[in-house]
């Protein structure tokens, strides 16, 4: 029997958006601040996922959860934008992206107009309309194209209630996601906010035979839930449920993703997580696993799961999205970058917290980068980071005439004694949040920096930002800086 372990999509994730296309499966999820946004993974198996490219080259805002829709052999993407200090928005605002095929091209964000709202969910009715459900929840009509709305939106449907003793952050309504089995139209939503207490975030489910309600509650509520801190994965939510492989009939074999936070790992953000459901006589959807925590049976004819794995880059060619991404960029971000003998950023800002590092996504507890920095002319500053948000950082860098070192968002007291050089490795070693780190200057060996950071702490329940502790590069002052020859290699 084949199994697999969640996650099924490793480090910072949330908010999964999938859809079955044919015999495969394609998923992308909130990218937030990140440009390229919304990347594009593909499955066969729901638990082996492949790259495949970035629909949204340049997002409009922080981009929150999506949906996924496919409509007359045409495919949708319905995404919230949210404000933030580099866009040109005043007020969270919905748009649409469409494509001839889940491989794209994808085409330039259109606004729907809906303003105020987060999380659409696509339907389409028993009535042959389309509709959009909204946090809250409510629900807006489109028109047949799904390119733009008609008429406002209404409340459509109140939610489903747990216990005031229950420990939440919020009630916060959301997350709507629906689906048509048999005769039922079922509402996915998430309640209990997505942060704070482990055992806040969860799943509820709704039935109704029209998209226009009522809605009955599940007696089986919440269909996911962290119900004890104990547990692995918590702040359970944003669920979709969905046929598995090979699945063509309301009996077969269903699947339910969603995300959650692993226990003790909040610094690694929301990761993709999968659990079988089961459907009860009387049509309600149940979560089996006693522990998706534990090692579970896979879907039929499921591979084997592939371990998540290091990677060298040398820079030949920019992977954006696929393996990088700028945090909080302005418009044109990746013309600061080029390929000449390594990857040659031009600089933006004056330290790690306005210069839009360039991230990579972890999953892994523990792990290594390294990387070459070379300093252009001029006043620049270059450097290797883990970095949260433009609050929230450690790291080193260089500016040709002294290290400087960064812990909780700021540059330390701490006056590292490393040589003036405009070119050295450095290296960061992230050991279950201990974090070390080491300089090397060309022909010489290696030296540990005097401080050591604990970084636990680097998560949203500090920083009151849903994201997740990355390593980066950055480039600030005003000129360039040339990184050559990086390393990530997981440890342990």
């Amino acid at each position: 029997m084949t199994t697999f372990t969640n996650p099924v999509l490793g480090g910072d994730r949330p908010d999964p958006a999938i859809i079955r296309v044919g015999d495969e499966y394609w998923m992308t999820y909130s990218s937030f601040e990140s440009a390229p946004g919304l990347l594009l993974y593909r499955s066969t198996d729901l638990v082996n996922w492949t790259f495949e490219s970035a629909a949204l080259p340049e997002p409009l805002g922080s981009t929150f959860a999506v949906d996924i829709a496919e409509h007359d052999g045409r495919f949708f993407i319905y995404i919230p934008f949210i404000p933030t200090p580099w866009s040109k928005l005043t007020e969270p605002s919905i748009f649409v992206i469409h494509a001839p095929s889940m491989a794209g091209p994808w085409s330039e964000p259109i606004d729907l107009g809906i303003r105020g709202a987060i999380d659409p969910g696509h339907v389409v009715g028993d009535d042959g309309r389309r509709y959009l459900f909204v946090n809250g929840i409510r629900r807006i009509a489109l028109t047949d194209d799904g390119l733009s709305t008609i008429g406002e939106l209404e409340h459509a449907y109140d939610g489903w209630r747990y216990p005031d003793e229950w420990v939440t952050e919020a009630y916060a309504l959301e997350g709507p996601k629906l689906l048509r089995r048999g005769d039922w139209f079922y509402l996915l939503s998430a309640v209990g906010g997505t942060a704070g207490p482990p055992t806040g975030h969860m799943v509820i489910v709704a039935r109704s035979r029209s998209v226009h309600g009522p809605w009955e509650n599940s007696p089986h509520n919440p269909v996911a839930r962290t119900r004890d801190a104990g547990e692995r994965w918590w702040s359970r939510g944003h669920a979709s449920i969905l046929p598995g492989p090979g699945t063509e009939s309301v009996d077969g074999d269903w699947w339910m993703v969603s995300h959650g936070y692993e226990n003790g790992f909040r610094t690694l953000g929301r990761q993709i997580l999968l659990e079988p459901i089961s459907w009860t006589d009387d049509g309600w959807p149940v979560a089996t696993a006693d522990d998706i925590g534990a090692p579970q049976a896979a879907p039929r004819d499921a591979a084997p799961q592939r371990a998540s794995s290091g990677f060298d880059d040398d820079f030949t060619s920019l992977r954006l999205g696929e393996r990088w991404a700028f945090h909080a960029p302005d418009p044109g971000e990746a013309q600061r970058l080029r390929v000449d003998d390594g990857l040659v950023m031009r600089t933006k800002g004056s330290g790690p917290g306005d210069t839009s590092p360039l991230c990579i996504l972890t999953g892994h507890h523990s792990y290594e980068v390294e990387v070459d920095v070379e300093l252009g002319a001029g006043a620049v500053e270059g450097g290797l980071l883990l970095f949260f948000n433009n609050r929230l950082f450690c790291g080193m860098g260089i500016d040709g005439e002294k290290m400087l070192s960064y812990s909780g968002g700021r540059r330390t007291h701490w006056r590292e004694p490393a040589p003036s050089a405009r070119r050295m490795r450095l290296r960061i070693r992230n050991e279950e949040h201990i974090v070390t780190s080491w300089y090397l200057v060309p022909g010489a060996e290696w030296i540990r920096h005097g401080i050591r950071y604990e970084t636990s702490g680097y998560h949203v329940n500090t920083a009151a930002d849903l994201l997740s502790l990355r390593p980066a590069i950055y480039a600030a002052g005003d000129g360039e800086v040339r990184f050559r020859d990086f390393r990530y290699t997981p440890l342990g």
